[in-house]
């Protein structure tokens, strides 16, 4: 993996800003029209139950644990030449907080997923990530080793990265149940966690997205604004609409300053470790977030897909962190910057300690584990289907026992490295692991703008 940094960060910098570039092209040409399905078909889902599947069954997870400890780690330990624990610092973070969780990771997402629906409802291929490159090496290589290669490729990739979130996610239950109510963080309180869980989403994967996955997005999205609101009203309401003006305004500002940043001669340690890394793992995300996404957008518009699955997630994802940053940045006034690394080195448990100094602790932090579960559920929901149709030749129906496989294997990996003490080893593997499926993501785009060439 620092390898991979080392010699290709400013690749994977150079393909997410590609990535924003051709999204918001091909939303604004006269392809946003295209609609992903036959022109009589209409969207099979609400507008509302689609934004909660796009966001539910992505990194929502992600988004949970690090709304507090990232803002306050990158206050306490920013990039060479930003003073820590400063206003300049308190900037960079907040606005380094949006661009990380924001439009580049949703671009990553959205390339995918429009490529693979698509060639799958507008060409009636199968839902292969192999058939998107079959406009630029023909349907032979397509269909022979290459195809098998690079769809091989995108499960193990996916497979890896959400081993490692879902890992996250019980660790973070865990250390709230052990905050919360002295649960102490064993191997058998890890393993009954895990077993729950996965009972609750490997159902839920049965159901199939009609039901099980769309009925527990709705429920995870109005538990999440719920705690959005309860968060508002408790914390520092001046302080976070202030907050929410200014950083908006630096993001704007700051934007192609930010996403470029990298270091011809200075330290890079920081874009390595952050930005480099955040990049790499959302493209480990891709693959199966990407099949997931298309999978629920059938008859929407290239346009319309663009907005539901970039703009309209990332202006939540901003208002999100405007809210949970303020919270965070305003606790830890007054505090020593080694205070601060003290409670970031426990990422986990940040959250919790932090709204130990607000009213409604105790309920918002219950509702914390509660939407951190079904978090849990939703994302090993979209993963275990998009790893069933993977491995089922690219049939968007896959057998049921393939689902259930698929949703133990995860769970069973995620718990053996909990219970190893590091998630380190699986999500190192992803991220290096990502070059190869970077390249395949930019032969995506001319691929597509071929084919739609000759539709139009």
């Amino acid at each position: 993996m620092s390898w991979v940094s080392h010699n290709f960060g400013w690749f994977y910098i150079m393909s997410v800003v590609t990535f924003i570039g051709f999204c918001l092209w091909i939303s604004l040409s006269k392809y946003g029209k295209i609609k992903l399905g036959k022109d009589n078909e209409e969207p099979e889902f609400s507008t509302f139950s689609w934004y909660a599947m796009l966001f539910c069954g992505s990194t929502g997870i992600g988004l949970v644990f690090w709304s507090i400890a990232e803002p306050l780690s990158h206050y306490a330990a920013p990039p060479f030449g930003i003073e820590a624990g400063t206003i300049k610092a308190i900037d960079f973070s907040i606005r380094t907080c949006y661009l990380h969780w924001g439009i580049t990771q949703w671009v990553c997402f959205a390339i995918v997923g429009l490529g693979v629906a698509y060639f799958q409802f507008c060409k009636g291929k199968n839902a292969q990530l192999s058939n998107l490159l079959s406009p630029l090496v023909g349907e032979k290589l397509t269909n022979g080793w290459f195809g098998k290669f690079i769809d091989g490729f995108s499960v193990v990739v996916s497979f890896a990265g959400v081993a490692t979130s879902l890992g996250l996610g019980v660790a973070q239950i865990c250390g709230g149940l052990n905050y919360l109510f002295k649960i102490p963080q064993t191997e058998n309180t890890i393993l009954t966690i895990i077993i729950l869980i996965t009972l609750v989403f490997v159902i839920s994967a049965i159901t199939g997205v009609y039901k099980g996955i769309k009925l527990l997005s709705n429920l995870n999205t109005y538990l999440a604004l719920t705690l959005l609101l309860l968060a508002f009203i408790v914390g520092p309401k001046i302080t976070i609409l202030n907050n929410m003006t200014n950083s908006v305004g630096q993001h704007i500002q700051y934007f192609f300053k930010d996403v470029f940043m990298i270091n011809a001669f200075g330290d890079n340690e920081w874009v390595m470790n952050w930005r480099v890394f955040y990049f790499a793992w959302f493209v480990a995300w891709t693959p199966f977030v990407g099949m997931f996404v298309a999978r629920i957008s059938k008859g929407r518009t290239i346009r319309e897909f663009i907005l539901g699955v970039v703009i309209v997630p990332t202006i939540f994802t901003i208002l999100w962190l405007s809210v949970f940053s303020a919270i965070a940045l305003s606790t830890v006034q007054g505090w020593s910057l080694e205070a601060v690394r003290e409670l970031i080195a426990k990422p986990e448990t940040a959250v919790f300690v932090v709204f130990s100094e607000y009213p409604l602790n105790e309920v918002i932090s219950i509702l914390i584990i509660v939407l951190l579960g079904v978090f849990f559920i939703t994302s090993a929901d979209s993963a275990t289907y998009s790893l069933s149709v993977m491995t089922s030749n690219g049939d968007i129906t896959p057998p049921v026992y393939k689902k259930v496989v698929w949703g133990i294997v995860v769970a069973t990996i995620a718990y053996v490295l909990l219970s190893a003490g590091s998630l380190r080893p699986l999500q190192t593997i992803s991220i290096a692991a990502t070059l190869p499926f970077l390249v395949v993501m930019i032969a995506l785009m001319p691929a597509l703008v071929k084919d739609l060439r000759q539709s139009v």
